[in-house]
């Protein structure tokens, strides 16, 4: 993609938020498009949004289960970037209106301490960390799922383009230090008004959800960027993405790690 290209569609992508409309798939006007096009638009995306006070808090990372990479037919993770509007409160509601296709993803979040800087292992992660916490991660589509003309379907490069889906955070109020628990064996219930929805368990986090971390790090790296003291990182979903229509409630219960909740007007 040209450097206009990118430009238009991040401006596009921008305004589908701000409106509350959808865009096209960018895959589709833009066929030859890769990773690297993608990331640009993102970040000229997030680049907006800063330009009118929205404050960087941290980062998610997508794509950590090997089954939605199977299925997207590729073989890494996808990040985007967290910023202060996307914060709710655990017991909360989202205000009707506020997203266009919100859908719900259980986590663990990492809330780091001190600066890191890729590559590092997952013992570098741990002690980075100041505390693990559960989490619910808002996605939100800026782009249409689906062509409706050509039934095409929205592709990785258009979700990396559209901040990798993110569009909220919910923490739980339980802090773990993040060596004390054993975040492969920690997961969650997730019930949608009341009935059982998914169940899953971190380890399908690329088999550990520090290493999730790690991986970002190491991305992060080759921009010359890092993960900063007090980032929250969502560090990747171990359910299936939850539809959340108007009314819904969201429940997500980590046994002795936590509870998170969120409901939508």
């Amino acid at each position: 993609m040209t450097p206009a290209e990118i430009a238009g569609a991040g401006e596009a992508l921008f305004e589908a938020e701000r409106t509350r409309r959808q865009i096209g798939l960018l895959t589709l006007q833009h066929p030859d498009m890769d990773m690297a096009d993608a990331y640009a638009v993102q970040a000229d995306f997030c680049a907006r949004k800063e330009a009118l006070g929205a404050h960087r808090i941290g980062w998610k990372i997508g794509l950590t289960s090997k089954a939605m990479r199977d299925a997207l037919q590729i073989d890494v993770p996808d990040s985007g970037l967290l910023y202060d509007d996307m914060v709710f409160q655990t017991g909360g509601e989202v205000p009707a209106g506020r997203f266009i296709q919100p859908r719900i993803e259980a986590e663990i979040a990492f809330v780091m301490k001190r600066d890191l800087e890729g590559p590092v292992s997952r013992d570098d992660v741990l002690a980075a960390t100041d505390y693990v916490a559960p989490a619910l991660e808002i996605l939100d589509t800026r782009i249409l799922r689906k062509d409706p003309a050509t039934g095409a379907l929205r592709k990785i490069f258009d979700t990396i383009s559209d901040n990798a889906a993110n569009a909220g955070v919910v923490l739980g109020r339980a802090r773990h230090a993040p060596g004390a628990v054993d975040l492969r064996w920690t997961g969650a219930i997730v019930a949608r008004d009341g009935a059982v929805e998914e169940t899953g368990l971190g380890a399908g986090v690329l088999d550990d959800p520090p290493l999730a971390v790690a991986w970002l790090a190491g991305r992060l790296a080759e921009q010359g960027v890092g993960i900063a003291a007090g980032d929250v990182v969502l560090s990747g979903s171990f359910i299936r993405p939850l539809e959340a229509p108007p009314g819904s409630a969201i429940t997500a219960d980590f046994g002795d790690f936590g509870s998170v909740s969120i409901a939508f007007g």
